[in-house]
This record gives structure tokens, C-alpha cells and sequence, in this order.
């Protein structure tokens, strides 16, 4: 733990930026082109040489004949930029005679805007003027909306279609899944350019049809930087890291895309010593190939080597910070978490996001670190992510952690009511966050409850939820109910099933006492059990003293974790506690004769902006002798109402 900054200290720091509903643009004709491809997975209208490039060329200069006409076209235009589309929709309504770049500019502004069905009342009107840019923009901004079959019907109905039109549907297609739908339009193309086949190219790689986005590519009569990126991103992705090196090599010309693309697959596919070095022979280094090559260290749990270069980097950015900040979250170095946090904030590196929020949180919650996350909550509350549905949950989650029960449901209450009021539904995220809270506090009726409340508010449960609300049946002893909701859950078939589930499910029984049953279940699974299963059945042998089913327990879980001295601590503790104490010894002996060595438990409070850390058997607190006195005491007044404790479970060591 260490000692946080105060927030009056770093608010000056969060200067998060509202964008803007209209982006700039140059003149009316062109915003339709910008508005047609706004989530691609590449950049489809760039290109190394612009001579090439697909985008379809407009003029600058309105050349409308009429000089009124033009001058208002231009005021349009200029109101849409700023935002006051109102404004812009009273000048047109004033017109007497409206060409069809009026009838675009006033349309693609309330696209703009995200005001579509305003757009679509414009666009449908008998008198309205359209061409092809206009026709295209309707459907862009249904597909961006995620209205694929309103997309796909005026696509239909167009008129006339140029190759960006084609382009954009066939592209709305491959970001719904629509793949097969993708390729029939891609066939029917009258004409295609470099963008049609980088489309489905990169689809076909993205969803692991690597063979046929192979031939694609051998079939192109044409490729830019692009076409070979995605090729080289798609066979990374699948795991085939020397075909994409290979093409690397074969590239005409790189961008430092290529370069960033082939980083990510040799840290994807754990191979960093090839990542580092290709990164290292970089022509150029941008911001994101920093990114790129830290996010692959970490992942790959590199923690030393990625710090290394974030110490480097000669400018960061929130990704940067977010990356690190979750990098030492994961290996369980919260505390450092905190303070690249804190510099974060004091060094006005980058304005916090959500990522960086819901990490700095994780980061608290692990550390019950009530103060700092207060703390981070105000700074939370001064920025556009406080109706953040994963900062919420993150909150819930943070405050259930730290012990406040009573605020975290207050979080999800005020939640559930601003979405009221806004007429929106709660988030799952938040749902899932406050069943988990109340698991985490043994509640399991109440999680019980608030299930059946999320069924009744219209809400599918999904695997997150199954896992908290079993695990809130296993921590109340709620046997029957927890099995219930299992059989429910795998009857279910639309929700994957997985090893946190198995874990539950056999910590719900280890818990009763119904050992047994939790064997048989273990026996049964398709597939091999993991570490968490195992050590869930070691844990419940532990608590019911059953040492044939915990040595056969501990010996699966040292098949999975062969180091874990926590394994051979419980197996020692189990065979004590049923009076076997050679097989406790040789345990023991053979813990020691690896050289393994159970860290001891650590606790810490925090009192008066101070934190006191206490490990099992220090007595190195200034007020050890008053600690250890009340502590007798207790024991003493447990005694009295009938707690024997049980000795055996202790350890030599401590």
C-alpha cells in the first residue's frame, strides 16, 4: 500500500475533452465520403501512393450556378461544422430552390449528429434531391448505427451505385458477422478497386478463413500497403507466424503499420525475442509501436522488459499508461499500479479513460484500498465516465472489496435510476458486478433476489452472472439452489460453459461436504480439469478432513502446478488433521527437499490515513505486546461459547 495523492491535488490534472457532434469537414460533397467507412479494421481509403488511392475525388469549389444557392450552401455547411444543425435545417427550409449539394450538406449534417431518423424524414421526402453520395451516406450511417437490414434494403433500392457504395455494404456485412453475404456482393461488384479486395481479404483472415483469403490475395490485380498488412495480420492471428514473416519479407514497400502488425503477431504467437528485435530495426518508431510492443510483454508476462521501454518512451500516451497500469494489476502488483497512476496524473502525462479507470480500480479493490479508491471515485465523478457502465461496475466491485457492502449497492441503486431517468436499461456489466458483490459477502439470497430481478428487467444472464450467482449459492450453503442453477445453465446451451463454472460448481459441494458427488462431477467432464477445479476439491478436502480424496486432489493439482507449495501445505494439513502425521512429515520433507516455501499471510488496516501491515508470526509493530494481548482475549471469549480451535492446521514454520 503507499500513500496516495489527494484529489484536490490532482484534479487540475483531468482536463478530458468533449468532442464535438460534427467533425470538420471541407465542403458539403465530402462529408458524405467521410462518414461511410467509421469502424474498419484499416484505413480502406489510404494508400502509400496517393495517385492510387480510392477515394473517389470531389471538387473543392461548390459549382453551383446559382450564386444565392451557393452561398447558402456554404452557410449550411459552415453551421453543420459548429454543431447548429438547427439552425442549418431553418436556412434550408428557407430556400426556394434547393440543389441536390443543399439537399446532401442538411442531411449529412443531422447524420453527423446522430440524428437519423431526422436525416431519413429529409431523405424520404418526395421533392428531396439525391445522388449517389447521398444515397451512400444513408446507408454508412445505418451500418454505423448497427442497422444492417435497413442498410442492407436501401442499399437495394439505390438508384445508381458507384464502387464505394458496393464498398461500404460489403464492409457493413463483414462488421456484423455477414461474412457469406460479404462475398455474394463481392462477386456481384460490376467493377472493384483496391478496397473491395482489401475488405474481404482482411475479413476472410479475421475470421479464420485464412486458405480463402490466400487466394484472394494471389488473386488481386492490384495491392497496396494495406492489402499486404492484413494478409500478415490474418496469418499471425491464426498462428501461422513464418508464412506472415515470409510475406513480410516479400512486402514492396512497408509502413510502420506493417511494421506494427508484424510485432504484434511474433508477442500474439509468444515469440518476443524475434518482437523485440524486429522492433528494434524499426526505420521509424510511432507512438502505437511503442504500444505494440509493450502490450506483447506484457502479455506475455514480461513485466521487467515492458517498464524498461515505458521508461524509454520518449512520449506516452493514455493507452501507455493504461497498458502498464494493467500490466502490474495482472501480476498482482497493485500497490505499483497506484503509483503509475498517480504519476500518470501528477506528471499530466494523459487524461485518465475508461480502460485506465477500470484497472486503477481492480488495482484498489485488490488492495482493499478504501481511501484510494474514494479517492478515484471523485476523480471518477469530474469526468464523462461516470455513467460509465464498466466504471461502475468497477466501483460495485471496488467498494464489495473494501468491505462497503451498503455503498456498493448504493452505486447500483443511483445506476439504476439515472438510466431511468435517461429511459435507458442498466447495463449486464452492472448487474453481474453487484450479484458478485453480494457472493463476495456470503449473501446469497440477496444475489438470488437481484437474479431474479435482471430476468424480470428484460436481461439475459450470461456466463459472468452464472459464475457470481453460483458462487453466492457456495459461499451461503446454498446447495440445492447452486445445483439448480447449474443444471439451468448447461441446459441453457446458448452460454459457453467453462472452467470458472466447473470450479464453482465443485467448491459448492467441497463447501457441504458432498466430496463425492464433486469427484463424480470432476470424472465426468469432457475436458481436462484445470488447476481451479482441483484446487476448489484440495480446499474442501481441507475443511472436512478427508485425506483419500485430497491426496488424490493434490496430486492432479501438482500435475498442473508442480511448484505450488500451497498445494503441499493443505495435503500436509489434511493428513494432520486425521492424526497421520508420517505421511504430514514426508510432505513436509519433500516441500523442503524442493526448496519450496509458502509465503505467509499478510493482512493490513488502515487507521487514521495510516496502514498496518501485519505478517503470520511478526511482531514487529510498535504495538505488538497490546495486539497480541487482545488477541488472547478474544480467544478466551471464543472458548467461553464453545470455539475449540482447530491447532493441527498450523503451521510449523509459523
Amino acid at each position: 500500500m503507499l500513500a496516495f495523492f489527494r484529489v484536490v491535488e490532482v484534479g487540475k490534472f483531468i482536463r478530458i475533452p468533449f468532442s464535438n457532434c460534427v467533425q470538420i469537414i471541407t465542403i458539403p460533397v465530402l462529408i458524405n465520403l467521410k462518414l461511410l467507412l467509421r469502424r474498419p479494421r484499416f484505413n480502406l481509403y489510404h494508400s502509400i501512393d496517393g495517385s492510387r488511392s480510392a477515394k473517389i475525388l470531389m471538387p473543392r469549389k461548390d459549382f453551383t450556378v446559382d450564386g444565392n444557392v451557393a452561398r447558402c450552401n456554404w452557410m449550411i455547411t459552415s453551421l453543420s461544422k459548429d454543431g447548429r444543425i438547427m439552425e442549418a435545417r431553418r436556412l434550408f427550409d428557407e430556400m426556394r430552390d434547393p440543389d441536390v449539394i443543399t439537399w446532401t450538406s442538411v442531411i449529412s449534417g443531422f447524420i453527423k449528429c446522430g440524428m437519423i431518423e431526422e436525416a431519413r424524414r429529409l431523405f424520404d421526402r418526395v421533392d428531396a434531391k439525391k445522388n449517389v453520395v447521398t444515397w451512400t451516406a444513408m446507408v454508412g450511417e445505418y451500418i454505423r448505427s448497427n442497422k444492417i437490414s435497413e442498410a442492407e434494403k436501401l442499399f437495394h433500392e439505390m438508384p445508381n451505385k458507384n464502387v464505394v457504395s458496393w464498398n461500404t455494404m460489403i464492409d457493413g456485412y463483414a462488421q456484423n458477422g455477414g461474412i457469406d453475404s460479404a462475398m455474394y456482393l463481392f462477386e456481384k461488384m460490376p467493377e472493384r478497386n483496391v478496397v473491395s479486395w482489401n475488405t474481404v481479404v482482411s475479413m476472410l483472415a479475421r475470421c479464420g478463413r485464412i486458405e480463402e483469403a490466400q487466394k484472394l490475395f494471389d488473386r488481386m490485380p492490384e495491392r497496396d500497403v494495406i492489402s499486404w498488412t492484413a494478409m500478415i495480420d490474418g496469418l499471425s492471428k491464426n498462428g501461422r507466424i513464418d508464412e506472415a514473416r515470409l510475406l513480410f519479407d516479400r512486402m514492396p514497400e512497408r509502413n510502420v503499420v506493417s511494421w506494427n502488425a508484424m510485432i504484434t503477431g511474433y508477442s500474439q504467437n509468444s515469440r518476443l525475442d524475434e518482437a523485440l528485435d524486429l522492433f528494434e530495426k524499426m526505420p521509424e518508431r510511432d507512438l502505437p509501436s511503442w504500444n505494440t510492443m509493450i502490450t506483447g510483454l506484457i502479455q506475455n508476462g514480461d513485466l521487467r522488459r515492458a517498464r524498461k521501454l515505458f521508461n524509454a518512451m520518449p512520449k506516452k500516451n493514455v493507452i501507455t499508461w493504461t497498458t502498464m497500469i494493467t500490466g502490474y494489476v495482472q501480476e498482482c502488483e497493485s500497490e505499483e499500479a497506484l503509483k503509475i497512476f498517480s504519476r500518470m496524473l501528477s506528471t499530466n502525462g494523459a487524461n485518465p479513460n475508461q480502460g485506465t479507470f477500470v484497472s486503477v480500480l481492480g488495482a484498489c479493490s485488490n488492495l482493499a484500498g478504501l481511501g484510494e479508491g474514494q479517492q478515484i471515485h471523485q476523480i471518477v465523478s469530474k469526468t464523462v465516465y461516470q455513467d460509465s457502465t464498466f466504471v461502475v461496475s468497477a466501483l460495485i466491485n471496488m467498494y464489495s472489496k473494501c468491505g462497503e457492502l451498503k455503498t456498493a449497492r448504493k452505486m447500483f441503486n443511483d445506476g439504476m435510476t439515472s438510466q431511468r431517468d435517461l429511459d435507458l436499461d442498466l447495463d449486464l456489466v452492472s448487474w453481474n458486478g453487484i450479484i458478485a458483490a453480494y457472493a463476495h459477502h456470503g449473501c446469497g439470497k440477496e444475489a438470488i433476489r437481484l437474479f431474479n430481478e435482471l430476468r424480470k428487467s428484460g436481461f439475459k444472464p450470461d456466463d459472468v452472472t452464472y459464475v457470481g450467482l453460483i458462487s453466492a449459492c457456495s459461499h451461503a450453503g446454498l446447495v440445492e439452489e447452486g445445483l439448480k442453477y447449474f443444471d439451468e445453465l448447461v441446459k441453457d446451451g446458448s452460454i459457453l460453459v467453462r472452467e470458472d463454472h466447473y470450479a464453482c460448481l465443485v467448491d459448492l459441494c467441497g463447501r457441504a461436504g458432498r466430496l463425492k458427488e464433486a469427484v463424480d462431477f470432476i470424472e465426468r467432464l469432457e475436458t481436462k480439469p484445470s488447476a481451479r477445479v482441483w484446487g476448489a476439491l484440495l480446499a474442501g478436502c481441507n475443511v472436512h478432513a478427508n485425506a483419500k480424496i485430497g491426496k488424490l486432489a493434490a496430486k492432479k493439482l501438482l500435475e498442473v502446478e508442480p511448484e505450488n507449495a500451497g498445494t503441499y501445505m493443505l495435503l500436509s494439513n489434511i493428513y494432520a488433521s486425521t492424526g497421520k502425521w508420517n505421511e504430514a512429515s514426508r510432505v513436509r520433507l519433500k516441500m523442503k527437499d524442493k526448496g519450496l516455501k509458502k509465503q505467509p499471510g499478510c493482512s493490513w488496516i488502515e487507521v487514521r490515513n495510516r496502514v498496518h501491515a501485519f505478517v503470520v508470526g511478526d511482531k514487529s509493530h510498535s504495538q505488538s505486546k497490546l495486539i497480541y494481548s487482545l488477541i488472547r482475549d478474544l480467544h478466551s471469549k471464543m472458548r467461553k461459547v464453545g470455539y475449540e480451535p482447530n491447532n493441527v492446521f498450523l503451521s510449523d514454520e509459523y
